[in-house]
């Protein structure tokens, strides 16, 4: 019989190695297998192992076989024969011996928790507490919640609920600072620390497919007002877990149904970068501002939530160390918002507006600078008055855009923009020291 030598932590102290049978080898890990499950082809794997390459990594085949595996073939069968061999093995040889998995829980029993929650409020924290144990568990454990009839819908309707339930209050609060003080104070209540953010915690845990995400956005519920509900909340953590889900809900919604986005939800996720939860936070709610600010009025919305202004602030700062992704991502959005009069005027009026985006210009990566200078030549084509262009010549915006055209390392697009500009205001910045001879000749007056 063949065998492997591996030095294991669990190994007595007497025996720092042990020879372990090639077949209680796991093939993908070459380590013993703590749950032995076996694939429709026959050839078995660690659990963990073999879920990691089906369903983190996404093959669709066996490894060892190369066979493809149905949808059907996917979920491996336990090999409790080779799990109780192993275990055998284990103690004869004085190895601590591997607790035997839990059984993986099946459709039946999910639909059980689910049907006791809908009963009662009495029963819908505990139900929900048990649906997190489940999904905490294990891979299997989060498919099979995910999979099972009416679960994930479920969730999402506590979560409804919650949003329903907040409404009227804030239609019946008179000014804004009133309906802040008083709609923190609901949130900050016993009530808002537990079905609900249950319910948001196991939709984030799930991972949920985009199969799964499309029937949640083909109910015609608008799952978007539930989201701004999440994202006013006052935990740290739920509004994490709502910046994640949104980002992957708005990637599979159609554009009809992003152009109906609230002005709500445009200031929570502007509020997400505002307040810096985290560099996690602030980058996935930059991704969703850029899906957000393709279709109908949301640049608007946005430009009013204060988007431009916490922009800015965030490439200050980012530009000074700070991640070069959040960089690119808050460029981007800079481009769309100039997109529109509101967000060009909102720019050039901040003191650091022109200056951060003319300093992206050369620190960025090609798509990036193609962002920064498209934003600068909305400005120079749509907002230019004397203080502005005079403003683009101060802080370094010509200086960089005749570098582009001497240049021509961030591309065709770009640089022809750049030359455009130079062109469209030559008359006011031919004069400046940045110009040189033969540049001067080649603008006309």
């Amino acid at each position: 019989m063949e065998v492997y030598m591996i030095d294991r932590k669990s190994v007595d102290a007497s025996a720092a190695q042990v020879d372990v049978p090639s077949y209680f080898l796991c093939p993908i890990s070459m380590e013993i297998m703590r749950d032995p499950v076996t694939l429709s082809s026959g050839i078995t794997y660690d659990r963990e192992s073999i879920e990691r390459w089906v369903f983190t990594d996404g093959h669709g085949e066996c490894p060892m076989t190369k066979q493809q595996l149905g949808a059907a073939d996917r979920e491996p069968t336990p090999n409790h024969t080779l799990r109780r061999l192993i275990q055998g093995w284990c103690a004869v040889h004085a190895v601590e011996r591997f607790p035997t998995p839990r059984a993986p829980v099946d459709a039946a029993r999910v639909a059980a928790i689910v049907d006791a929650a809908r009963r009662g409020h009495d029963l819908l924290a505990a139900s929900l507490k048990e649906l997190a144990d489940i999904v905490a568990e294990s891979d299997c454990n989060r498919r099979c919640v995910e999979a099972a009839p009416g679960a994930v819908a479920f969730l999402v309707s506590v979560l409804k609920k919650h949003a329903a339930e907040d409404a009227p209050i804030k239609t019946l609060l008179g000014s804004k600072s009133q309906e802040d003080q008083m709609y923190g104070a609901v949130l900050a209540s016993p009530k808002a620390s537990s079905p609900e953010d249950t319910a948001l915690s196991i939709l984030h845990s799930l991972r949920l497919s985009e199969e799964s995400w499309k029937r949640i956005l083909e109910r015609g519920d608008n799952f978007l007002d539930t989201m701004a509900s999440v994202l006013r909340r006052p935990s740290h953590l739920s509004r994490m877990y709502g910046i994640q889900l949104l980002k992957a809900a708005v990637s599979e919604m159609p554009p009809a149904q992003l152009t109906s986005a609230s002005a709500e939800l445009v200031e929570g996720v502007v509020s997400v970068v505002t307040d810096k939860l985290s560099a996690k936070a602030v980058k996935i709610a930059l991704h969703v501002l850029c899906r957000l600010c393709l279709w109908g009025r949301n640049r608007v919305k946005a430009v009013e939530a204060g988007a431009v202004a916490a922009l800015v602030e965030l490439l200050l700062n980012e530009c000074c160390g700070g991640s070069k992704q959040a960089c690119e991502l808050a460029i981007v959005v800079l481009d769309h918002l100039c997109g529109c009069a509101e967000g060009r005027l909102e720019l050039v009026a901040h003191p650091a507006g022109l200056a951060v985006v003319a300093r992206a210009v050369t620190r960025l990566s090609a798509a990036g600078t193609e962002s920064a200078v498209r934003a600068l030549h909305a400005v120079a084509r749509h907002s230019a008055t004397p203080a502005v262009l005079q403003e683009m010549l101060a802080v370094g915006v010509v200086g960089r855009l005749l570098f582009l055209v001497q240049a021509g390392a961030a591309g065709d697009r770009p640089r022809e923009r750049a030359r455009e500009m130079l062109k469209m205001h030559a008359r006011v910045w031919r004069g400046s020291p940045c110009f040189s001879s033969h540049l001067n000749a080649s603008y006309p007056s």
